[in-house]
């Protein structure tokens, strides 16, 4: 069974005036256009435009899937002014927190409620821009100090004491965000420093994301944080996985993101939204890790596969290389397919040009034509 799906990009104000509508081919609103929903999150659900009588995918999988939703949410997300710092919980801390606010009776649209359901919030991210600019996850604090002491500027003492070791990691960002003495001081030369040099070709990318930040969110905590994160420039076809736990914030850029369907997002800082310091910190991982790359499987020529630790989704790539000849992709049931450039026929379904979209309850896809297709399935 195959339906025909659409939707309308969302305009929340950091998203891109042109980058989704250049990929797919479609019209400009004329507004900000961030995120492109191809899933039956209720927050947005993709409108059915053939295959069925209901009027979205939320209808349709409340009255057809076991569980009444689909576990993923696709997107197309075109940033072009920094998202906010953020973390997402586990699927234990999600449940957990979402009883503790409906139990309080916090109303589920209420700016102050964390959890807006009981699932977490595990995410991938490719890139499509060249580059795509990210904040993922902590770096050791080393490499923080050494740049901050660089500077030479006495209002980072405050900063740069704090920084003793790796364990300290949480510590200094509480300290951070919750602005306490000192703070404003180190930001402001920060932010200096970044406007002095972040231009320059020696300037390192942290600085010239700082540089970023500060334009975009003037004597923001976040600038400071985000030196004691590893700024990631990814090129086309590189991945990201952002598992609970991982602080970080998309900078700029235009990507396909997968992730469990959810919308529980605990900020912390590079927001005017609400900013809930000690929930922030219960579900933080505030350890050095490497940069959360996601490599991709390749089992054929022309197909790549970017599988999570996650049982929630997968996301498949398919290029000219696998269409031409046919390709076929595994699914567990449920499954989005997205066409960017070109025109696919499915194999018992639609044919899909660049900027169409289908929903799929096959088991297996075969996919033939050129140009190139996502795939999102269940693990």
């Amino acid at each position: 069974m195959f339906l025909r799906i659409d939707n309308t990009p969302r305009d929340y104000a950091w998203g891109s005036a042109t980058a989704i509508a250049e990929l797919l081919g479609t019209v400009p609103s004329g507004r900000p256009e961030a995120e492109l929903w191809l899933g039956a999150h209720p927050g947005s659900p993709a409108r059915i435009v053939e295959g069925a009588p209901d009027a979205d995918l939320a209808e349709w999988a409340a009255a057809h899937r076991p569980e009444g939703r689909l576990p993923f949410l696709l997107k197309v997300l075109a940033a072009a002014a920094p998202l906010s710092l953020q973390a997402h919980p586990t699927l234990a801390q999600a449940a957990e927190g979402f009883a503790r606010e409906r139990a309080q009776g916090i109303p589920i649209d209420a700016a102050h409620r964390n959890y807006k359901d009981p699932f977490h919030k595990p995410e991938l991210l490719v890139a499509v821009s060249d580059p795509f600019r990210a904040l993922a996850g902590f770096r050791p604090v080393s490499a923080s100090r050494a740049e901050l002491a660089a500077m030479d500027d006495p209002r980072l003492a405050p900063l740069v004491e704090r920084l003793t070791t790796d364990t300290a990691l949480g510590a200094v960002f509480t300290w951070l965000i919750a602005r306490e003495r000192g703070v404003d001081g180190a930001v402001a030369a920060i932010t200096e420093h970044a406007q002095r040099v972040g231009g320059d070709a020696a300037a390192s990318e942290g600085m010239r994301t700082a540089a970023i930040l500060a334009r975009h969110y003037p004597g923001d905590p976040g600038i400071a944080i985000s030196l004691l994160m590893h700024t990631v420039l990814l090129a086309p076809g590189e991945a990201l996985y952002l598992p609970a736990g991982n602080l970080h914030a998309y900078v700029e850029g235009l990507g396909i993101e997968l992730m469990a369907a959810s919308d529980n997002v605990l900020r912390g800082g590079l927001t005017p939204k609400h900013v809930d310091v000690p929930e922030l910190m219960s579900v933080l991982d505030a350890r050095p890790l490497p940069v959360p790359y996601l490599r991709a499987e390749e089992p054929a020529p022309g197909i790549r596969v970017f599988r999570p630790d996650v049982r929630d989704f997968v996301l498949t790539l398919v290029d000219d290389a696998a269409l031409a000849g046919g390709a076929t992709v595994p699914s567990e049931g449920d499954a989005i397919v997205l066409c960017t450039s070109g025109e696919v026929q499915l194999t018992g379904g639609p044919l899909l040009r660049r900027g169409e979209a289908a929903y799929t309850d096959e088991t297996s896809i075969g996919i033939r034509g050129e140009g190139l297709v996502w795939v999102a399935t269940g693990a």
